[in-house]
């Protein structure tokens, strides 16, 4: 074990109630946990950092924090994007990171988890058995179930099979006073009590701390078909899109912008056409005949749309190459500088103004913004880049990024629609929920974490 930090409350004594090798407290081990994926300039620093290996290690600190009064921020991967898991000065961050385990149950088709597993990871566990974990952020190679359970993580197969809260069945979650509590089971349908399983999904971590999860696994989709189109202008890709929803359910249908395929050829050239004002990539999973219908019917909205050229393949090999262009494009954009990430979701009919006003934003502002979209349930990844030590372009960029929380509110969508409000987008929570959901969130918070120790700061 690490020494104690000097004039700590007693945290060697935290060290001595958990499993070998959990207490983490000089400086140099706990500067790598200061900081999630936004690296926000105001990262506080921890008292400690505690890698839990078992609930009870989870229970132990919880215990110890409470008894000590010091806030805990809860930590899966550290990929959050809005801040979520970024120490505060003088916490115990809780790190899920060596709680790895996955079980399958081929029989009841679910996956027991504990919360630093990844959900690559659990995706391949599930496919021997000819299993499917859906949920898919862009970060799934990276992100854990931890997480994605605390954000209600989304991602790529969303429009067709829903988030993460579509397939939690159980948690067991530890409470603010160290208590283990379990939510649900294995069965798909439980209306005993009230329905607090679904509270804790998205709670970001405010409301308790997750170890384990039983989520729902369904069959292995059958191997998709994929259409690709191009578009001269933006504005007739989105309503592309808005044409597909009404008379297809795609599998997956996603958007990138001139500036997000500039992007991707910049950091790992895939030949994609850099004159292009947008790319769609789009595909069906339909069983048999019915795959190439949703398709033909696709490639028709592109075409009525405006498309420069539509191009289709039932290839999974050719398909997988476009979704990797599309994934690339998070990591690629990220490259350019520091970024400020957006996800905000609007109705699917609202998308060809919301990237109109976003376009717009970045003209007034200065500042760069690619947009690349979960583009069939309106969910938009705008990321506004700027240069490191710049502050004045910081500056720029952070009014740039509450104008498009704005058009969010505008176009009757949300400030957020998977990454979680975290701590960079609490400010404008009150404007899309107003004062009186907000005061009965913090009545709920109150009444399970009355000492407020848990994420400090996030939410509100």
């Amino acid at each position: 074990m690490s020494s104690p930090v000097t004039g700590g409350p007693g945290i060697e004594s935290l060290g001595t109630m958990l499993t070998a090798g959990a207490l983490l407290s000089d400086p140099a081990s706990t500067e790598a946990y200061r900081h999630d994926w936004t690296r926000l300039p105001d990262a506080g620093t921890p008292l400690a950092v505690v890698r839990a290996g078992s609930a009870a290690d989870v229970q132990a600190t919880i215990r110890w924090a409470a008894e000590h009064r010091v806030p805990v921020v809860p930590r899966g991967a550290g990929t959050s994007l809005a801040g979520g898991a970024t120490a505060v000065d003088g916490c115990l961050v809780l790190s899920t990171e060596r709680m790895t385990g996955i079980e399958i149950d081929p029989t009841t088709r679910t996956a027991v988890v504990e919360p630093g597993a990844f959900n690559a990871a659990v995706k391949d566990a599930a496919a021997p058995h000819g299993l499917w974990y859906p949920p898919d952020p862009g970060s799934f190679r990276i992100s854990s179930i931890g997480g994605n359970v605390a954000t209600d993580a989304g991602g790529i197969c969303c429009v067709k099979y829903g988030v993460t809260s579509d397939y939690v069945l159980g948690l067991d979650v530890v409470l603010a006073d160290g208590r283990l509590v379990t939510l649900g089971g294995r069965t798909v349908k439980d209306v005993a009590g009230l329905p607090l399983l679904k509270l804790f999904v998205g709670s970001e971590g405010t409301l308790g701390v997750i170890t384990r999860v039983v989520l729902r696994l369904l069959p292995s989709p059958s191997p998709a078909a994929t259409l690709v189109a191009y578009f001269d202008d933006l504005r007739d890709a989105a309503w592309a899109v808005v044409a597909m929803g009404a008379r297809v359910r795609p599998a997956m249908l996603e958007l990138m912008d001139a500036a997000s395929i500039g992007a991707v050829e910049d950091f790992q050239p895939m030949g994609l056409d850099r004159e292009a004002g947008a790319l769609l990539v789009a595909q069906s999973d339909a069983p048999g005949a019915a795959r190439t219908d949703e398709i033909t019917v696709m490639a028709g909205c592109c075409e009525e749309a405006g498309a420069r050229s539509v191009f289709a393949t039932d290839d999974p090999a050719e398909g997988d190459m476009f979704l990797e262009a599309r994934r690339a494009a998070g990591p690629a954009i990220d490259a350019r500088g520091s970024v400020l990430a957006e996800d905000i979701c609007v109705p699917v009919d609202r998308l060809p103004t919301a990237m109109e006003r976003i376009g717009a934003i970045a003209r007034e502002h200065q500042v760069e913004i690619p947009v690349f979209a979960h583009a069939g349930d309106g969910n938009l990844h705008p990321a506004i880049v700027h240069v490191p030590g710049d502050q004045e372009g910081r500056r720029r960029a952070e009014a740039a990024f509450a104008a498009i929380l704005q058009v969010a509110l505008d176009c009757g969508g949300t400030i957020t629609g998977e990454h979680g409000v975290g701590r960079t987008k609490r400010s404008a929570l009150p404007a899309q929920l107003g004062p009186d959901v907000m005061e009965l969130g913090q009545r709920v918070r109150n009444a399970l974490d009355p000492l407020g120790i848990l994420n400090p700061g996030v939410l509100w």
